[in-house]
């Protein structure tokens, strides 16, 4: 379950990092700071966490596929 958690606080951190950008550079409209902070975020994302994408679809594909054991 590591590189889901890995992944998802990646996100939240690179979410919280564009806010807080955005936020010093005039943006202080709270509807558009989130609405722009998760496009950027989401779009950076996509290139910069791209391994610990893959890492993660390929950790849940495995769990996903995994043969159950038969109860009884």
């Amino acid at each position: 379950m590591r590189p889901v958690l890995v992944y998802t606080l990646l996100r939240i951190v690179l979410f919280l990092v564009t806010a807080g950008l955005l936020f010093l550079l005039g943006l202080q409209n709270l509807f558009w700071l989130i609405v722009v902070s998760f496009l950027i975020s989401g779009v950076v994302s996509y290139v910069v966490l791209s391994k610990w994408r893959d890492a993660m679809s390929s950790r849940l594909t495995n769990k996903i596929d995994r043969p159950k054991p038969n109860d009884g």
